[in-house]
This record gives C-alpha cells, sequence and structure tokens, in this order.
C-alpha cells in the first residue's frame, strides 16, 4: 500500500501550502504572515523578510517590522513597497510601523475571489495525487502484482483519501473567506 501513504503525504503537503498561502491573504487585522512574501535586497540577494528583521503585531491594526541590521530599514521599507501590498510603511529610523487600513467592500471581494482561486489551485493538486495513485494501483494490477479486487480496494482507499481532503480544504476556506467578509 505504497501508494496509498504517498498520495497521503502529498495531499497533506499540498494542505499545509494552501493554509501558508492563506495567511499570506490580508484580513481586517494585522498578521506578521501578510508580509511573509516580502522579499528585501540585503547582502547581496533577495531575502525573506523574516531572514532580516522582526514583525509583530503589538494591536490589531499595525505591524511593526524591527531590522536586525538598522542599516537595512530603507532597504526593508522599498520591499514592503515593491510588494504591493497596499500598505504604507512609516520609518522612523529605527523601526518601520505598517498601520493596516480597514479593508472596503470592493477589495474584501476581491480577497475572496483570490482564496477561492488558491483553494482550486489546492484542488486540482488534490486531484493530482489521486490520478498518479490511481495510474500506479492500475499498473500493478496490470502487471499481476496484486488482484483485481486488491486494486478496486486500493482505488476506493484513494478516493477516500481525497474527498477527506477536498473537504479539509472546503473547510479552510470558509474560515479564512469568513475573516476576510467579517468588518
Amino acid at each position: 500500500m505504497l501508494t496509498l501513504s504517498e498520495a497521503q503525504k502529498h495531499m497533506d503537503e499540498t494542505l499545509e501550502a494552501l493554509r501558508r498561502e492563506f495567511a499570506t491573504v490580508r484580513t481586517g487585522k494585522a498578521t506578521p504572515a501578510l508580509l511573509d512574501t516580502v522579499r528585501v535586497d540585503a547582502y547581496g540577494g533577495h531575502l525573506p523578510l523574516n531572514q532580516v528583521a522582526s514583525v509583530s503585531a503589538p494591536e490589531p491594526s499595525l505591524l511593526v517590522v524591527q531590522p536586525y541590521d538598522a542599516s537595512l530599514l530603507r532597504a526593508i521599507e522599498t520591499g514592503i513597497l515593491q510588494a504591493d501590498l497596499g500598505l504604507n510603511p512609516a520609518n522612523d529610523g529605527r523601526i518601520i510601523r505598517l498601520p493596516i487600513p480597514p479593508l472596503n467592500e470592493e477589495r474584501r471581494k476581491e480577497f475572496v475571489r483570490l482564496l477561492h482561486k488558491m483553494a482550486e489551485e489546492g484542488r486540482v493538486s488534490i486531484r493530482h495525487s489521486r490520478k498518479e495513485a490511481n495510474d500506479r494501483v492500475k499498473a500493478r494490477v496490470k502487471a499481476a502484482e496484486i488482484s483485481d479486487d486488491e486494486g478496486h480496494r486500493e482505488m476506493q482507499e484513494i478516493q477516500k483519501l481525497t474527498d477527506e481532503h477536498q473537504e479539509k480544504i472546503e473547510a479552510l476556506l470558509a474560515v479564512k473567506e469568513k475573516e476576510v467578509l467579517s468588518v
């Protein structure tokens, strides 16, 4: 049953990736994960923000970025602006404050569409895992490694696993959508 465990591992990885992607979508409140996509030109490369600064959310509508190296303050500010998150950094010479403005209705709907697109990509990845696992089972049946009945049973298990992961995606989407739409 190697194919079932491989399929489950890939589907679990897909769910984790989707959780990380959902965390980068803005809701009405500030979370450090909003800045996960920010890259900073520092030390001769493009580094993730969390490697050159600490990010905290002292208030529900404010993020504070504290650089580990004060000389990177301008580069961090530039990285935040280039990430096109709709945030305006306020640099006081030591830290960067990012006030999180409330979302208007149009922007909320735009974020919901983005969430649905991300969820669909997750569903496609889950279905792709199912297809690969089913193809392996069919190949094993054809090669007479397992019986037709055993192959059919394994394919039912794979479908059950697929359905469970699809439901988890729907639950994640519903929770995040509710967060985004709540005022």
